[in-house]
Order: C-alpha cells, then sequence, then structure tokens
C-alpha cells in the first residue's frame, strides 16, 4: 500500500493528515499557534511558527501510523492564501508575514487602481486590486519599511515557504500563485508588464507549477527529522480554498462547492476562462492543469448564525446541554416549524459589509417585514434564508459568466445541517451533496501528490477513485417557485438601501 501525506498551513494552526492511497486515515496531528495584530487593521504571523508545526505535525503522524517511510510517496502542501513571506540572501526571514486578512493597504490598492488601471488589473490578474492580495503588500513594505525592501531576495507564499523548509526549492503553483496579484491568470505565468510596473523584482519570485507537478524532493537533513525517505516528493500543492475543491471532487465542469463558515463561499470549476468584469466574483487558477475556478463569497454567513445564536438563543444552550446535542440542531428543529419565507420575514446577511455580488463595506444587516406576529423562531429561518439568499447570489453571477453548476457539494459548519442543505437545494434547484472525508483541504492536496507521485494518472482520476459521497438533498419541487419569489424581492432589498447605508455609514 502507497500513502501520501496532507498538510494544511492554516491561520489557526498547521494540520497533517497521513492517507492511505485509497483516501483513508491513518493518523492526524493539529498544532496551532497565535496570529499578532500590532495594529487596528493589521493581521500578521511568524513562519518559523508554521515551519515548526508541519515538522513536528508530520513527525507524530508518522510516530502514531507505524508505516514505513518508504511507503509514503508524495507530499502536498495547502495554505492560507494571500500571505507575504520575505526572505534575505540568506534565506532569513525579514519580518512577520503580512496575512490574508490583513487591512493596511489602502493607499497601495488606490495607487494600483489609479496607475495600472483597474480594467487593466482585471484583464491581467481576473481581479480589481484588492487590500488583502500580495502585491499590494508588497508596495506596503517598499513605501514604509524601505529597510526591509532593500533586502528582500525571495518573496514567498505562505505554504511556499514551507515547501522550501522542505526541498530548498524557490517554488509556488498556479492556484495560490493567482491570489498574489501579480501572476497572468489568464496564461499561467507570471506577467511581465505588471512586475515592470510595480517595481519588483523577478527573480524573487519562485518558478510557477501546476498544482500536481513534482517541486521538489526533501532534502536528507529535513528527511532524517521527519523521519520519512529522502528524495520524497513534494507537490505543487494549492491555495486553501482549491485544495478543498479537490478534496471534495469539484474538479470538472458543473462541479461546484458551497462552504458555510464565518464566511460562506460559492467555488465552481470551469475548463474556459471566464472573468466578471465587474470584480464581485474572483477567478483562479485551478488545482486540475488547463483549468480555472470562480468564487463568490458572502461575509456574513455562518457568522449571522452565530451571531443569532449569542444573542437570542440562551434557552436552547441551556437546553442543548441537559440533552446533549448540539445547539444548532435545535435550532434547526426549530427553523422547521416555520414555513418557506419566514411568513413574509427576509434577512439580509451583511454584518461585516459584503463583498458578492455587492462590493460595499457599508452594506449591513436587515430584517425586512417584521411584524407583531413574528417570533424567535421566524427570525432564526429568515436568518438561514437570508444567508441561502446571498449564496444563490454567487451563483447567479456564475450563471451570468456562463458557468454551469449542476453538481454541488456543500462543506463547512453550515453543510452539516440538513435543513440549510435543503435550502441551498431548493434555491440552486440541483442537487447538495456532502462527501463521506471530512478533511477537505488537506485530502485535496494529498491527492495532488498522489498524482506527482504516479499512483494516478490524473487529478479527476484520483478524485473519483477516492471522494466518495455521503448523503443527497434533492430540490422539492413544491418550495422551489415559492422560494423563488422570494429570492426576487430580496434582490430587489439591498439596491433600494444602497444609499441609505452609506448615509448611515458617515453618521
Amino acid at each position: 500500500m502507497a500513502y501520501v501525506i496532507g498538510v494544511d498551513c492554516g491561520t489557526s494552526g498547521t494540520k497533517t493528515v497521513l492517507f492511505d492511497e485509497k483516501g483513508n486515515v491513518i493518523a492526524s496531528s493539529t498544532i496551532e499557534y497565535p496570529m499578532y495584530q500590532p495594529k487596528n487593521g493589521y493581521a500578521e504571523q511568524w513562519p518559523g511558527d508554521w515551519a515548526n508545526a508541519m515538522i513536528n505535525t508530520v513527525k507524530a503522524v508518522m510516530a502514531k501510523s507505524g508505516v514505513n517511510k518508504n511507503d509514503v510517496k508524495g507530499i502536498g502542501i495547502s495554505g492560507q492564501m494571500h500571505g507575504l513571506v520575505l526572505l534575505d540572501k540568506d534565506n532569513n526571514v525579514i519580518r512577520p508575514s503580512i496575512i490574508w486578512c490583513d487591512q493596511r493597504t489602502e493607499k497601495e490598492v488606490e495607487w494600483m487602481n489609479s496607475n495600472i488601471g483597474r480594467e487593466k488589473l482585471v484583464s491581467i490578474t481576473a481581479n480589481p486590486a484588492l487590500t488583502g492580495w500580495t502585491a499590494a503588500k508588497i508596495l506596503w513594505v517598499k513605501n514604509n519599511e524601505p529597510e526591509n525592501y532593500e533586502k528582500i531576495a525571495h518573496i514567498l507564499l505562505p505554504k511556499d515557504f514551507l515547501r522550501f523548509v522542505l526541498t530548498h526549492e524557490y517554488a509556488t503553483e498556479v492556484s495560490d500563485a493567482s491570489g498574489m496579484q501579480l501572476l497572468d491568470v489568464p496564461n499561467r505565468k507570471w506577467s511581465d508588464e505588471l512586475l515592470s510596473a510595480f517595481e519588483i523584482d523577478k527573480n524573487w519570485l519562485g518558478k510557477v507549477y501546476e498544482s500536481c507537478e513534482v517541486t521538489g524532493t526533501l532534502t536528507k537533513a529535513m528527511a532524517d527529522e521527519l523521519g520519512l525517505g529522502e528524495g520524497t516528493i513534494v507537490v505543487g500543492g494549492a491555495g486553501d480554498n482549491a485544495a478543498a475543491a479537490i478534496g471534495t471532487g469539484v474538479c470538472e465542469d458543473g462541479k461546484a462547492f458551497t462552504t458555510i463558515g464565518t464566511s460562506g463561499v460559492v467555488f465552481a470549476h470551469t475548463s474556459n476562462i471566464s472573468i466578471d468584469t465587474k470584480g464581485r466574483v474572483h477567478t483562479c487558477c485551478a488545482a486540475v492543469p488547463g483549468a480555472w475556478h470562480v468564487m463568490g463569497v458572502t461575509q456574513g454567513a455562518g457568522l449571522s448564525l452565530k451571531w443569532f445564536r449569542d444573542n437570542f438563543c440562551n434557552a436552547e444552550k441551556e437546553t442543548a446541554k441537559y440533552m446533549g446535542v448540539d445547539e444548532y440542531y435545535l435550532m434547526d428543529k426549530q427553523a422547521e416549524t416555520v414555513p418557506v419565507g419566514a411568513e413574509r420575514l427576509l434577512y439580509l446577511p451583511y454584518l461585516m459589509g459584503e463583498r458578492t455580488p455587492h462590493l460595499d463595506p457599508n452594506a449591513r444587516g436587515v430584517f425586512f417585514g417584521l411584524s407583531a406576529m413574528h417570533t424567535k423562531k421566524h427570525m432564526l429561518r429568515a436568518v438561514m434564508e437570508g444567508v441561502s439568499y446571498s449564496l444563490r447570489d454567487c451563483v447567479e453571477v456564475f450563471r451570468e459568466m456562463d458557468i454551469n453548476v449542476s453538481d454541488m457539494m456543500a462543506c463547512g459548519g453550515g453543510g452539516s445541517s440538513p435543513l440549510w442543505r435543503s435550502m441551498l437545494a431548493d434555491l440552486y434547484n440541483c442537487p447538495v451533496k456532502t462527501a463521506s472525508s471530512k478533511e477537505g483541504p488537506a485530502l485535496g492536496v494529498a491527492l495532488l501528490a498522489s498524482v506527482g507521485a504516479g499512483i494516478y494518472t490524473s487529478v479527476p482520476e484520483a478524485c473519483k477513485a477516492v471522494v466518495k459521497t455521503d448523503k443527497t438533498q434533492a430540490p422539492d419541487s413544491a418550495k422551489v417557485p415559492e422560494y423563488e419569489k422570494y429570492y426576487q424581492l430580496y434582490r430587489d432589498i439591498y439596491p433600494a438601501l444602497k444609499e441609505q447605508f452609506a448615509k448611515l455609514g458617515t453618521l
């Protein structure tokens, strides 16, 4: 039996999973680390913390498993996207990594949009300038820390720093590099035009690979420390969402997934590049060679339900403790007693502004249609439906772009709710499934490693062999037209309030 390792470098911790070639979990280990916020809006982490977590979790899974080191055929790495790691000529980390959720680069984004042009950026990088993305962070260091900028010899993304630790190779791959705003996304290579405009030395950037290609092998010293064979391959890997797509089998046209975590993501695979010129959704290279993906984000998805639980559901919390069940299970049961449309009550889930389809930081949450007959359970149902409407908004943008969404997986905490899955199935008017494995990104990059190692001949073949469906929720033909009426009204509410949201932001 052959084995592969998936390393997932997240914001709260790094998780390493050892799988057999059929995708079964043999051993798993997670180590957490801190995030630092030296100023309001800043977010940083030390790359050394990621490296220590990776090394110690790999050692742990090998020790737990008892697997022969020579049977481990490859390693894949998934990581939080957009983080900036700077190395000097001696490969020392110059400063803490500025990570994905950092918002300090507003001036740099304004400069990029005005000097390069929003349309030019969208045509090359498939996205307008964004504060959280890597290019703006490089410009911020140049403008604010010239002494650090002068030391730069290499620029890496978080997971690519881990690759360097393992292999001493400077490399990246297309899915993660798509989030740097330096990649020519249609042509899957660095953009000489943008590097010149930003005055960034191309030699600072690693070689760009496809996600399943071999980027290097373990050094002898690292192999000895990890308890693995010298020469074990390390493949390109993928950014976290692209890795999760492979881990849920989203690797062919028509396939998509919805994640309901704190934010909500709708992610669809496409063989042909499609760019939304309005910048409502992100287009990036997929972890499948020669393919792309589009991704819409709603900011306040699971956050809306958590906010409602924390403020209005103390009784459910107490009852859940006595019953030994999850409080969200009881909340689901209450919401199920309310009909579609929550008796004419709608909710806009804009607690943190919005990204898709309304790029509006001033947007705020709204209960619309509240009357004296409504109770807590009506509001609870409305919150879940409102989040579902916002996710349908993402799907509508995909359909405008001629991207087929007919096979939907659900994951994240919200994806475990049968009621939420039924709402999505009715609003998307397609079956919504869950995957048997809950490992997502770690499984995705392990599958990429299995392709690089020759266990499977292609990414779709690996997905078909390993990714299995657990549950399937079909749309309810009676509820589909009911939801459609409420969804169309939901779509009218934001445009009617847009100016008032802006005024509210100035009070």
